[in-house]
């Protein structure tokens, strides 16, 4: 079996199955020999925000010492992201060797009628290595939801993380914040640990607040206060916390906020769970270390060029919040495609007072929305609007609008990221 083979057979799998639950993937993984059982977790859930805090986390662990596994969704430009040790990824012959032990038993199951998700068969791959490799702490980001989510067949994690909640999927989670954050709160096993995000809805908190008193669970909620930014430019933010100084490239309120849920995290893990190993400094170089592909990532060249993920209305606002920061009185030119499963109007009815001009672009993903739909929507805000076959010829054209001193701002989907990020010149940062 080749590297392509074992992502064709992968992705060969359906996104959702017929029959919601973990009970098949329980079955593969006993099959397997249960490797969930032999690892120590911290379980990230939350609408925002839940990848850069699981990085964060995992990134200060490893220079704290611990052989760490970290494993995330979706994937940006390689499929291998999504499984890490110590902050490298999955090398190919090690992800052809785990797909052998761990595909033919999952397609006998398939043949039995016991369907899995394409999300299933990566969770099984991810915790059959992390075993293999004896991972100290695996951090284990949440791919949707969370008391459903795949992940979630792990027994009680040494801390679940709850990062900032908000309306997506609504489809799937529910119509109310209450609903969305009680699908979250289904990594909360009894016992464990618990850390909240500073800044939560009032609606979403109290869900927290009651599921983890109902399941005996010690509930950290991150201060904010605790974390104090002295300084900010395009090449990243300086901070102290509990008078220590730290450094992070990432740009952003809502990074702030993801930085203190994570240190509340390792302090939860140093001061409860032994981790005697986690030293300030450790925390510092891990911080410092951390990048993140797609989460206001600017390259360089005439004109700038933003690369950024947010896909439904929460992240809108946080990208709009930078933008007013970090580039005021820039010609701001959207790069954007999008899912049309999303809130694409809220999100475009956000951003449009910042822009310019945007260029609509198809999406590589059968869910994507049609760039004329999307143009429409751009269009019904007043925004100057074009679109394109391609994100190559997309990117040209809002070059062109953008002009030398302005800048081109990707937006919608991590999708549109990772066929983008391979065309730019360069991060500046």
């Amino acid at each position: 079996m080749t590297y392509e083979e074992v992502l064709q057979q992968i992705h060969a799998l359906h996104r959702f199955k017929k029959v919601p639950g973990l009970a098949h993937l329980r079955t593969l993984l006993h099959t397997l020999g249960d490797p969930q059982d032999y690892l120590r977790f911290v379980h990230v859930a939350g609408t925002n925000g839940k990848g850069s805090t699981s990085t964060m986390i995992a990134a200060m662990l490893q220079h704290s010492g611990f052989r760490t596994g970290l494993f995330t969704s979706p994937f940006v430009v390689d499929f291998r992201e999504r499984f890490q040790l110590n902050g490298r990824m999955i090398p190919r012959k090690e992800l052809v060797r785990t797909a052998q032990a761990v595909l033919p038993p999952l397609m006998e199951m398939e043949h039995r009628g016991e369907d899995l998700s394409e999300f299933e068969a990566v969770t099984a791959l991810g915790l059959y290595w992390f075993a293999q490799k004896k991972c100290d702490v695996v951090v284990l980001e949440v791919g949707l939801g969370g008391r459903l989510d795949a992940t979630n067949v792990i027994a009680a994690p040494l801390c679940a993380v709850i990062t900032h909640i908000s309306y997506d999927h609504t489809e799937i989670l529910g119509s109310t914040l209450t609903e969305i954050a009680g699908e979250k709160c289904g990594i909360l096993k009894e016992g464990c640990d618990v850390v909240c995000a500073p800044g939560q809805d009032p609606e979403a908190l109290a869900v927290i607040r009651r599921t983890a008193k109902e399941r005996h669970c010690r509930l950290t909620e991150a201060d904010a206060s605790l974390l104090h930014v002295t300084a900010e430019t395009l090449s990243g933010t300086a901070m102290q916390y509990r008078g220590q100084p730290l450094q992070m490239r990432l740009l952003g309120d809502y990074q702030v906020v993801n930085a203190s849920s994570a240190l509340a995290c390792m302090e939860v893990l140093h001061q409860y769970h032994g981790f005697s190993g986690i030293s300030a400094k450790g925390c510092a170089d891990g911080l410092a270390a951390v990048r993140m592909p797609a989460r206001f990532e600017i390259f360089s060249g005439s004109p700038l060029t933003v690369v950024d993920g947010a896909h439904n209305p929460d992240g809108a606002q946080a990208l709009a919040a930078c933008l007013r920061r970090y580039l005021p009185n820039r010609r701001l030119v959207a790069l954007s495609g999008m899912c049309a499963d999303k809130d694409t109007a809220q999100f475009v009815r956000t951003l449009a007072p910042l822009f310019f001009g945007a260029v609509t672009v198809p999406l590589q993903n059968p869910r994507g929305m049609r760039p004329r739909e999307l143009a429409s929507l751009w269009q019904r805000e007043r925004v100057l609007t074009q679109m394109a076959s391609s994100p190559c010829t997309g990117l040209e054209l809002a070059r062109q609008l953008a002009g030398p001193d302005g800048a081109v701002i990707m937006c919608g989907s991590l999708y549109l990221a990772g066929e983008v990020r391979p065309l730019l010149t360069g991060p500046l940062l």
